[in-house]
């Protein structure tokens, strides 16, 4: 078992800006690993990394070098940076409790400039639109550079964000705002193509 206490592998969040670093509590002696992992999200899958790692044996070094030496891809949590920009990539999949995490840790990163590209979810039934408004209301609560938002239910709301139907548009919309020292959260379900923004 493994979690943020009361389990055999116990660790913590001890950074998150814009890289998630990780220090262990129980089970491991590895004090601190440094990801390449974006949000504090994704503490439950490094601690299920070092929890099957011990499981099967392996030297705590190679445990901590394994998941410091992890480079996310397939839009999964991916930062990337074209020019003077860092984007971070997370258009694998999107349901409403990764958008709120999503959005949550992207509203604390230090940074002056901040784009929210958001696409639809797919798949909510009978629940979309209440869930779609309920994460138009968490944006509201943030102070953004600009936010967007493609497809899905959104195309049902009223408020006052950019919306494009598709991702091709937002992405002509992006390429001609030629954002410069921003960071930059583009998430959706894998039916929105969110990568298409930056393609």
């Amino acid at each position: 078992m493994y979690g943020t206490s009361d389990a055999d592998i116990t660790g913590t969040v001890s950074e998150s800006d814009p890289f998630l670093s990780v220090q262990i509590s129980k089970g491991a002696e590895i004090k601190n690993m440094n990801s390449k992992l974006v949000g504090e999200y994704n503490l439950p899958n490094i601690l299920l990394a070092v929890a099957i790692g011990k499981h099967f044996g392996v030297p705590d070094e190679k445990i901590k070098s394994g998941i410091e030496n992890y480079q996310p891809s397939n839009s999964r949590s991916q930062m990337m940076e074209k020019g003077s920009n860092k984007i971070i990539l997370d258009a694998y999949n999107a349901n409403p409790s990764s958008m709120k995490l999503a959005v949550e840790n992207f509203a604390r990163l230090h940074a002056d400039s901040k784009v929210l590209m958001l696409g639809g979810m797919a798949e909510l039934g009978a629940e979309s639109i209440a869930e779609h408004k309920a994460l138009l209301d968490l944006i509201s609560q943030y102070q953004w550079k600009k936010v967007v938002l493609v497809g899905g239910d959104f195309k049902n709301l009223k408020g006052d964000f950019l919306f494009f139907p598709t991702s091709t548009e937002a992405k002509t919309w992006f390429d001609e705002q030629n954002f410069q020292n921003s960071f930059i959260l583009i998430k959706g379900s894998r039916s929105m193509q969110m990568e298409n923004i930056i393609k």
